[in-house]
Parts: structure tokens; sequence; C-alpha cells
């Protein structure tokens, strides 16, 4: 497949010295979903900004759909939809209204535009409602309306950040079938931002992992899960522990590696987890330490997170 965007050692800093991307490094191939991971604050939106050409790298590369995104903005706007973190909707029009002015914008016209506004219309479910105003829409009718928004125009490469914030799990479950028939049923490259581990998961055939402003791992969810040999273990403590106590407790205990602990939560990686927790139980109550809960578990893209980031995902 083609790469239908890449960015290549793209930097951006923000006054007050906050630095949002720090060598960024990406290739998104034409036809797939390529999910970018990472917790607020990681990069995700300054990337798409620049892609989309609503911001400039202070140093870097990009190009999308063949075009510069510095030397030919024009051009990746021709070629691109964006479905921003805020609805671009207007509330006072109705949905079929929103979705007319999108296409007249970009140029579509006359009977042209009125079977893509229907098709879209249907494609999403929201004929019914077309008529009425935006404002009395569920929160995931008006996300499903953003996504047909971006689709007016037939664009070869489709921005998604975060598109399922602030849905409630509904909402949330139809998105995912909503962007998991694009995928399936067209041939545009897919960019899509989450700070949802599940949801990067199941949408993403390649994702990369965004920590402090680069790309600390990518692959398929599937091979970065397996490169962990073996099982996840986790231990809940009773209470924050004297850490050094406890890693030396844990030490001792064959078959634990990658020991990390944060907090009230020790975890490890083990060959055999169901093997390695009576040890790992009774070296840290030896000494001192209490056990709440324990989890083995085939690894995660949280352990995969912890392993490259150094710290657990929601930390």
């Amino acid at each position: 497949m083609s790469d239908a965007v890449t960015a290549e050692e793209l930097r951006k800093s923000y006054p007050g010295g906050v630095r949002a991307l720090d060598g960024l490094t990406l290739t998104v191939r034409a036809g797939e979903v390529f999910g970018l991971l990472g917790p607020n604050g990681a990069g995700k939106s300054s990337t798409v900004k620049i892609l989309t050409t609503l911001a400039r790298p202070d140093s870097g590369r990009a190009t999308v759909a063949g075009h510069d995104v510095l030397r030919h903005p024009e051009r990746v706007r021709r070629e691109i939809g964006v479905v921003p973190q805020r609805s671009a909707l207007d509330p006072m029009a109705s949905g079929r209204d929103n979705l007319t002015l999108q296409g007249r914008i970009f140029g579509v016209r006359g009977k042209a535009l009125t079977r893509r506004v229907d098709e879209l219309l249907d494609r999403f479910g929201l004929a019914e409602a077309a008529g009425r105003t935006v404002r009395g829409w569920s929160g995931g009718m008006q996300r499903r309306l953003d996504v047909a928004l971006a689709l007016v125009h037939k664009p070869g490469v489709l921005f998604l950040d975060e598109p399922t914030t602030g849905l409630d799990p509904e909402g949330r479950a139809e998105m995912w079938t909503e962007i998991g028939r694009l995928a399936a049923d067209e041939s545009m490259a897919i960019l899509l931002t989450t700070h949802y581990l599940d949801e990067a998961d199941r949408l993403a055939g390649r994702l990369a992992i965004v920590d402090g402003g680069k790309i600390v791992t990518e692959g398929t969810p599937e091979q970065l899960k397996g490169e962990l040999r073996g099982d996840a273990v986790h231990l809940e403590l009773r209470q924050p522990p004297d850490e050094p106590r406890a890693r030396q407790a844990i030490s001792h205990v064959a078959g634990l590696r990658e020991v990390a602990l944060e907090g009230r939560t020790l975890s490890a990686r083990a060959d055999d987890g169901a093997a390695a927790v009576p040890a790992a139980l009774a070296a840290l109550e030896s000494a001192g330490i209490g056990v709440a809960t324990v989890t083995v578990a085939r690894p995660s893209l949280d352990d995969v997170y912890l392993r490259h980031a150094g710290r657990r995902f929601a930390a």
C-alpha cells in the first residue's frame, strides 16, 4: 500500500516552554486505520493540527495525499476530511442543511450534492431526523453527523481526532460501528487519535503509542501485546508501601521480571503468572506488606504502555 500520510521529525513548542512534539515520525498507509494512542497532552492533537494545515511545525516535514503540508496547504485541504474534538455543526440548522452547506463549501453542486447528502444521511442512520435542528439531536447522532460532514466531498484521507470523547457507552459503540464500516467499505486512509485503550485495540489496524511528543512504539495491537511474553501480574497493595522494601521483597521471587511500582499497584511479568503469585504473596507478607487483590491476565495495551513509557496509562 502507498503512504497517504507521512510525518518526519515533527517538533512543536508553545509559549511557556510547553513542548508538544519532540521529533514525532509516522506513516499512514492508504486503506488502513492508523491509531495514535496516548493520554491527554501527549501530542496527538498537535500532530493532527499540523497534518491538517491548522498549525505549522517548528521543524520537520509532513505530506498528506502526496502534498507537502507547508508548501501546498490548499491541495491538502481538498484531499482530507476532518472530525475535530469539538463539534463543527451549526446547532440551529437541520442535519440536511449542515451537510448541504459543507458540500457547497467543497464545490459539490446540484443533483450530485443532493444524492451525496441523501446517501450519507441513510448511511449514518440520520434520515428520519434530517429535517430537525441539530441542537435537539442526541450526542451520538451529532457525532455521526460530524463524521458525515467530513465525508461529503469524498476525501482520500480522514482525520478523526478523539471522535468518541464525551459520548456515553451507547454513543461510543455506535461510533465504533460507523468507523469500522468506513474502514471496510472505503479505500481511504484513516488517522484516529484516542486516549481510550479499548478503542485503539478494536479499531486500529496499526497503532503508535505517543508519550511526551514522540512515538515510543508502534505496530498492530496484537504484535505489540505479543512482544510481552507470558502473563501480566498486578497486585493491589493494602496501602502505599515502602518502595525499597517492596522491591527488595519481590526481587527474590523466581519467574517475575519487569517489576513496576506505582502507588499501591505493583505490576510484573511472568512466564507462568499462576505459579508466581503464591511466592509473590508470601514474599510481600513476610516483608509486612499486605496485598488486597491479585490479577493475572494476558498482556493488554496498558501493559505495552507501561513497558515503553515507564508508567501506567492512567498515570
